[in-house]
């Protein structure tokens, strides 16, 4: 696997060596053959991919009959429409009957930039986390990304993965190795805990290095397990600072935000929030990447303002 890499391309190999194995996996497209970069797989396997046309609830539904007829049903398409137009479906023929679909949401979050609000998905995850029997992630990185895929197509039941648009370097050397709920520590620091999941992960990363640097120390904590989630294992990470930073491409209610403050209320834990994202009531700017992360202050740069404000103001 290269350093750099784009998930969806990480998709498609999991789905040809998954094939490869003997698991009977079949592909179900929306007319997103290019979003989803399926054509090696096709290309491999000609007859196992099901493309339903500009038709997400179609493509829903399809597959929970595959997964009720004994197939490892995936759907891939861009997040926003996956959500938003499919939602009954997803809410009624895989989480409601427990099928064992798998959901790829490609392109989350503001990856389609410029395409603006229509094309944004930002309440993916608080949609998700209000349905019963899916699990749900949200990969950092390429090997990351990889495993949790290779969990999912074993794991029987429902499974959203939120998949980020751009490629990305790892996060993880190659002695990683995933566990469902448990969130992971890339930084130590007891002045700032930043909880972050995703592809701004990198950002906090970037924010922690920087702030080292000014001699402020930074926990950085990766949830990339969202359902499930070792809400101890967390607990005991926020508890180490009196101020924790939540990051996310995604709106603050519902998401990483509302997660840790369930946490931090559900287990008493002292201190200040602040929750970085898509603010209540609004959309995402639309722009490319640099811009828009900068617009919701959680790039680098804006999350380094934010610890360093709580760092002085005690």
């Amino acid at each position: 696997m290269s350093n750099s890499e784009h998930f969806a391309t990480v998709m498609v190999q999991c789905f040809i060596d998954a094939v490869n194995k003997g698991v009977d996996l079949v592909p179900v497209v929306a007319d997103s053959t290019s979003t989803s970069k399926i054509k090696p797989f096709t290309e491999a396997f000609p007859d196992r991919l099901v493309n339903v046309g500009i038709a997400e609830q179609v493509m829903v539904g399809t597959a929970a009959g595959l997964a009720l007829g004994g197939k490892v049903a995936v759907t891939c398409n861009a997040a926003p429409f996956l959500i938003s137009r499919s939602n009954e479906q997803v809410k009624v023929d895989v989480c409601y009957n427990n099928t064992n679909v798998k959901l790829f949401g490609l392109n989350s979050g503001a990856s389609y930039g410029p395409l603006a609000s229509t094309h944004h998905s930002i309440d993916d995850i608080s949609i998700m986390r209000g349905f019963g029997n899916i699990q749900i992630f949200a990969p950092g990185c390429p090997r990351e990304c990889k495993q949790i895929i290779d969990y999912a197509i074993t794991h029987e039941g429902p499974v959203y993965i939120r998949m980020d648009g751009k490629a990305l370097p790892e996060l993880h050397d190659e002695n990683y190795q995933f566990v469902p709920g448990e969130p992971v520590l890339l930084r130590q620091g007891k002045q700032v805990v930043v909880c972050a999941l995703g592809s701004v992960v990198h950002e906090a990363v970037a924010a922690a290095n920087t702030l080292k640097a000014q001699g402020i120390e930074v926990s950085v904590v990766n949830v990339s397990s969202i359902r499930p989630l070792n809400r101890d294992a967390l607990a005991h990470m926020l508890g180490q600072s009196k101020h924790v930073v939540t990051v996310e491409e995604h709106n603050v209610n519902g998401g990483l935000g509302s997660l840790v403050a369930e946490v931090i209320s559900e287990q008493g834990i002292g201190g200040k929030l602040v929750r970085l994202g898509v603010k209540d009531g609004d959309y995402a700017a639309a722009g490319d990447r640099p811009y828009t992360r900068k617009m919701l202050s959680i790039d680098s740069a804006g999350i380094v303002a934010v610890c360093q404000r709580l760092v002085s103001e005690h």
